[in-house]
This record gives C-alpha cells, structure tokens and sequence, in this order.
C-alpha cells in the first residue's frame, strides 16, 4: 500500500547543509499534509517541519530560518533543506504522510553533523 521512501541523510560538517527529499507512492487518496520529524538517541520523537496539500507550512520554533519544507517537482514528494546545521541535529529523520485520518511513515534516514 502506501510507501514513503526518504534519501540525502548523511555526514555533514557543522555549519553545512543537507537536503532531504521524501516520495510518497501507493495511495489512492490525495496526501492531505506531509511532515518531517526527527529522533536523536534518548529522545522523543519530535516534529521539525510540516507541509499540507495547500502548501501551508509549520515548523518548530528550533527549525524556523535554518530549515525549510517544500514540495518536491514530482507528485507526492517533500523536501527539507537543512541549512546552518548544528551538532544537536544530529538525528534520524522520518518522512510523514497524512491520508485521511491515517499516518504513514518511512523507515528514517541518518543525519550525523560533526564539528
């Protein structure tokens, strides 16, 4: 059924940038908001930035000004630039996908930023 592939995680020095591209396949219904959230070890699980149908967008407080959330040029895809990256970024980063009422997610992807 519904898939969501994330890809660009990776080793990035502090003060550099990634970008995170995430595509959404399978669904019969039209994606109603897609999302990125991030887990670093020990911690919650924790929204960075959100993107709806309309392309009305939310971040957390942390995230506004470095990073920024976008559609991507094909259908059912989001991207996350990442820029002025901090050690405390370093997380795994999970695509989201709101169809309805029911969220899907990938399976993460590895962001390390070194100093």
């Amino acid at each position: 059924q519904v898939q969501l592939v994330e890809s660009g995680g990776g080793l990035v020095q502090a003060g550099g940038s990634l970008r995170l591209s995430c595509a959404a396949s399978g669904s019969k219904f039209s994606i109603n908001a897609m999302g990125w959230y991030r887990q670093a070890p020990g911690k919650q699980r924790e929204l960075v930035a959100s993107i709806t149908s309309s392309g009305s967008t939310n971040y957390a407080d942390s995230m506004e000004g470095r990073f920024t959330i976008s559609r991507g040029n094909f259908k059912n895809t989001v991207l996350l630039q990442m820029n002025s990256l901090k050690a405390e970024d370093t997380a795994v980063y999970y695509c989201n996908a709101r169809i309805t009422s029911t969220v899907y997610w990938g399976q993460g992807t590895q962001v390390t930023v070194s100093s």
